[in-house]
């Protein structure tokens, strides 16, 4: 059996890290957006043992969490996979993409063993979490949209509201690739994460709309000092043309405003993405028995 499905990316503005004992009540408090460019992902299925084969755009890699994602549901199953990711947007640069491949990796597998989306959502949170690749982008692409997660982990523990915003965006990669395990891991910088991302989770929860957004977004960038040189030198290059902010985490930024300005002067800095809201989450595209 043969089925492909797709992911939306998710790219995040501010986040609070919130870790429990229970994996399904970890992940972020904070505020992002879902976005139409994802990974859409294609798993054949045959009799075997469990093997899984993991292609990105045509090459064979690692993909730890994909096949994280791909073990967990065939064991025991007698099934083994392969899978083939194709990649809309840049990975390791705030794009969502670890999350996209083990999502649209966990709905196609879940069509072939009959599971509800449930399941798929809750394996690819748990194998996010044991690579250390995410937080938060799972627990939101449950709801999509621009998304505001009042409460961390998945649904029912966790809580995601959406906020009123359908337009779109430009985004631009400026830098290398982040790793998010290692700016986590660094104490320094998880403290100025935690407390930039306490003071904006107060403020958008006093005043949840896309404008705060946008704003809060920009303070968290500020107040966290984790923005490379070569992102504040982005985010200046658009002084006054609209909110930009750094994606995090990436070596990227992404803004709304006067669009074709915006993405007139990131060219000069990296690739430029223009973006609009997706509001229905990963879905199975084909299924072919």
């Amino acid at each position: 059996m043969k089925v492909t499905a797709f992911c939306p990316g998710h790219i995040t503005g501010f986040f609070l890290p919130c870790e429990h004992p229970e994996p399904l009540l970890t992940g972020s408090r904070g505020a992002g957006l879902c976005v139409k460019r994802g990974v859409t992902t294609s798993v054949t299925s045959r009799p075997g043992t469990g093997m899984v084969e993991v292609l990105i755009n045509g090459r064979r890699q690692d993909a730890e969490v994909t096949r994280t994602v791909a073990a967990m549901l065939l064991e025991g199953e007698g099934l083994d996979a392969k899978v083939e990711s194709f990649l809309d947007l840049p990975s390791n640069a705030g794009f969502g993409m670890s999350a996209a491949g083990a999502l649209s990796t966990a709905f196609a597998l879940a069509e072939i063993l009959e599971l509800p989306p449930e399941d798929a959502f809750a394996v690819a949170h748990l194998a996010e979490l044991k690579r250390r690749t995410g937080l938060g982008d799972v627990a939101a692409l449950t709801r999509g949209g621009m998304t505001f997660r009042r409460r961390e982990g998945l649904p029912p523990h966790g809580q995601i509201d959406r906020l009123d915003f359908n337009q779109a965006i430009v985004a631009a990669v400026v830098g290398g690739s982040m790793r998010t395990s290692d700016v986590l891991q660094d104490p320094a910088s998880r403290e100025r994460i935690v407390n930039a991302g306490k003071a904006c989770y107060r403020e958008l929860s006093l005043d949840p709309t896309a404008e705060s957004f946008f704003r809060l977004s920009r303070e968290f960038t500020d107040r966290s000092g984790i923005a490379s040189e070569r992102v504040r030198e982005a985010l200046d290059a658009v002084e006054g043309l609209g909110h930009a902010s750094m994606i995090m985490l990436g070596n990227a930024v992404f803004a709304c405003g006067d669009l074709d300005a915006i993405q007139e002067r990131w060219a000069f800095f990296g690739p430029t993405f223009r973006l609009t809201p997706d509001l229905m989450g990963p879905r199975v595209l084909v299924r072919q028995d």
